[in-house]
This record gives structure tokens, sequence and C-alpha cells, in this order.
């Protein structure tokens, strides 16, 4: 089996996140690999460009990183991260933050590449839960 896209989750809050990537972790393989980068570097609520390099260099397994941000600065965190050294295979994606990752690790863990995994996190807006 080919490398997966591995997906970054970017966060305020380290428990969310980690509590997202445990569900996320249910619904793909350990192929896939999910990363967080999430509060700062002393464990505060907030967003750290240090975590997101080094989230988004250790999830990348050679078929491209997508990154999801919940919210707020950790958005903009990620966009200053990415212009600081632009790569097509490294892309943000306007999502819900838990509808677009369970998303998104499906669509990796079945073998889907960069461009359909954010693709499948972009659409996850629009699923009705009721």
């Amino acid at each position: 089996m080919s490398a997966s896209v591995g997906i970054v989750l970017v966060s305020h809050s380290p428990q969310l996140a980690a509590g997202l990537r445990l569900l996320v972790r249910e619904i793909g393989t350990d192929a896939v690999p999910v990363l967080i980068a999430a509060g700062t570097g002393d464990g505060r609520i907030g967003t750290s460009s240090d975590l997101v390099r080094a989230a988004i260099q250790a999830a990348d397994r050679g078929a491209g990183v997508l990154v999801l941000p919940d919210l707020g600065s950790a958005v903009l965190t990620t966009r200053s991260v990415l212009a600081e050294r632009q790569r097509p295979d490294v892309v943000i994606v306007d999502a819900p933050f838990v509808e677009g990752a369970v998303a998104a690790v499906a669509a990796a863990a079945s073998g889907a590449d960069l461009r359909a995994t954010a693709r499948s996190a972009e659409e996850a807006r629009h699923v009705r839960k009721l």
C-alpha cells in the first residue's frame, strides 16, 4: 500500500485535539498519520507555530499533509506557517473541525489522494445532522 495523506489537527485546546484524534483513529487505520498541534509550548490554551511546523513534518509520509484548524488564531497561525514555505503538498482546509476530521481520515484511510481528502473534509460542511 502506498503512503497515506497525513492529517494535522490544529486547536487551541490540547484536550479537544487529543479527543478528536482518539475518535478519528477509531475510524482510520494506523496507516493514516493523525498529528495534533494544540495549545502553546508551555501547555496553555492557544496556538504555537512551532507545534504546527513539527506536526506537519511528523505527519508527512510522502502523500501530502492536510491541516485542519479549529478557529480564530489556529487558522492565522496555520496560514502563517504555510506562508513561510509554500508547498503544494501541504494544504489548509476550511471545514468543520470534528466532521471535517472524520471525513478526511475516512478518505485518507480509503487511499484518497490529498486533493480528494481535502474535498471530503470541506464537503462535511454540508452534511445535515437532523
